[in-house]
């Protein structure tokens, strides 16, 4: 509930949470931030910082977009800090809880000041949650030390406010220093540090996309900067340049960069991996993927459907419920998710498993299992796989087990190994169609186009029913982009459908393939740091570079 007041002459207020959402990475958000977004009612927030903010908010917020005003003589940022600061007050007038969230930390936002001084003003009570700065967090993501054992001075300067006096004290200064900027007024910078008493080979590092996997650092001296920029090419933009964060002195080295650059180095860095499996489904595989520095995409190759005929499925439900089975065995979430919803559809929980023994194959269909209310009693000790529960399932005992029947709910696609396997151990088997699994839809143009396009870095094929379904439904990938197999099989469908497969999984296990490519990509930038060549992307090759398919 709001706090607002209802006694007799109080106007009742809401609430404002000035919010610091830090420098980029979500995973930089305080706790205290993370409770305040799930408290929130209303959130404000420009694009770039709403999308940080935004996965912790509670369902239903209302995030209203601050736009600038036709006003001419304002400039852009100041106009679109009113049309912010106007949201805020109406909202918070209207006794609503509101998060106002900036970017980095709002005790250094240029304007979160004057909105807490409104709130002050109107008697709206507020509380600031600081977030990191993007001046002390990015260094850090780049591997850019800002003190050492002699504890240097340092200082910080916004390059877009800074008067001639504050540049001529930095100068005069030999600590180090952290400059605010943007891309296109670096050498700018840098020249007034030289012109205020810096040497001309004083090291720097200038960060643009700091904390996000669009991160990229140069190194250079404040003499070099506008040449390695023209160099590497660095375009004049027309918006006035990204911001970025350049870290000068000594004591933050080149040398030292290329010993703590921990964060660019990762072995999947910035790579765009399409992953063929729904958010759901892919939430420890991404999660994975985001710790080796890439940036998951999930596109559905398969859909869900209840089975042609339930009564199959009905049958079996109430037979669990009766005493007709011993085992059930779970081999998939959706297994679980179709068993779960037909206990709903007759008003049953997880207590009509008292008496069953329930085995799981996976880590995620064992979560779904206990979140259902029920914990697994058998769950593959190696490979996550029918066969990996096979090696572990006990054989049928008529002396200690009263009932020989097992419950197999599964996907009409399933093969006859789990089944097949359980009958040699002694048991009657139920197989029963719980889902039918059918293709998807085909994913966004946009996501299409990146596929055949070359977008993506990498695509990992769980499966070959995944191969054939994303071929079907969005095109071939582009053959600069990597191809990774869970195994064998899937690898052989790849290839018939004339691609070139770069990495297989060790063994048949969706972690072990993510490491497998993570190997790769790691190989890859040794190899190029070894031959002096710069460290890309495979969807940074030159347009219409062709790789040949190697051999199987």
């Amino acid at each position: 509930m709001s706090p607002t007041s209802n006694l007799p002459g109080i106007p009742a207020h809401g609430h404002v949470t000035f919010l610091g959402a830090g420098p980029g990475d979500p995973g930089l958000l305080t706790l205290r931030a993370v409770e305040a977004l799930t408290r929130a009612e209303v959130l404000i927030a420009e694009p770039d910082v709403l999308d940080v903010v935004r996965v912790h908010a509670r369902g239903g917020v209302d995030t209203p977009l601050p736009k600038a005003t036709d006003d001419m003589s304002a400039a852009p940022d100041t106009a679109t800090f009113r049309a912010a600061a106007n949201l805020v007050m109406e909202a918070a007038r209207g006794g609503r809880r509101v998060v106002r969230a900036v970017s980095g930390d709002p005790g250094l936002d240029t304007y979160a000041a004057e909105e807490m001084l409104a709130c002050a003003a109107e008697g709206i009570p507020f509380e600031v949650v600081p977030g990191i700065a993007a001046a002390v967090g990015v260094p850090a993501y780049a591997g850019v030390p800002l003190r050492d054992a002699q504890g240097a001075d340092v200082r910080f300067i916004d390059a877009r406010t800074a008067s001639e006096r504050c540049w001529s004290e930095v100068g005069a200064s030999d600590g180090t220093v952290v400059v605010s900027t943007s891309l296109d007024s670096v050498a700018a910078a840098a020249g007034e540090l030289v012109a205020a008493g810096r040497k001309p080979d004083t090291p720097l590092t200038v960060t643009v996309g700091g904390t996000t996997t669009r991160q990229r650092t140069w190194n250079a001296t404040l003499g070099t900067i506008a040449q390695v920029f023209k160099q590497a090419k660095v375009l004049p933009s027309p918006d006035g340049g990204r911001p970025v964060i350049a870290v000068v002195g000594e004591r933050s080295s080149a040398a030292q960069r290329d010993q703590l650059s921990w964060f660019e180095s990762k072995p999947l860095f910035g790579w765009r991996v399409l992953v063929p499996r729904t958010k759901e489904q892919a939430a420890s595989l991404s999660d994975q993927l985001r710790s080796y520095g890439a940036v998951p995409h999930e596109v559905p190759t398969i859909a869900v459907e209840p089975p042609r005929t339930p009564q199959q499925m009905e049958r079996a439900v109430k037979g669990l419920v009766t005493g007709r089975y011993e085992w059930i065995a779970f081999t998939s979430v959706n297994a679980v998710k179709a068993v779960r919803e037909k206990f709903e559809e007759y008003g049953l929980d997880a207590r009509a498993f008292a008496g069953i023994k329930v085995a799981a194959v996976g880590e995620q269909t064992a979560a779904a299992l206990i979140a259902f209310g029920v914990k697994p009693d058998l769950v593959p000790s190696g490979e996550q796989s029918a066969a990996g529960l096979l090696e572990d399932w006990p054989p049928y005992d008529p002396v200690f087990d009263p009932i020989d029947r097992v419950f197999l709910p599964r996907a009409d696609i399933a093969t006859e190994t789990l089944v097949a396997g359980l009958i040699d151990l002694g048991w009657e088997v139920d197989d029963v169609t719980a889902y039918r699994t059918v293709r998807a839809s085909p994913p966004p143009a946009e996501t299409r186009e990146a596929i055949k396009g070359g977008g993506f870095d990498a695509v990992l094929f769980t499966s070959s029913s995944t191969v054939r379904n994303l071929v079907g439904i969005a095109g071939k990938p582009h053959n600069v982009t990597v191809i990774a197999c869970i195994g064998p099989a899937t690898a052989k469908t790849a290839e018939e459908h004339g691609l070139r497969v770069d990495v297989m999984a060790p063994e048949p296990s969706v972690h072990k393939l993510a490491e497998a490519l993570a190997q790769f990509g790691a190989q890859r930038r040794a190899a190029a740091l070894e031959a002096g060549d710069p460290v890309t992307r495979p969807s940074e090759r030159r347009p219409g570079s062709r790789r040949r398919r190697t051999a199987p």
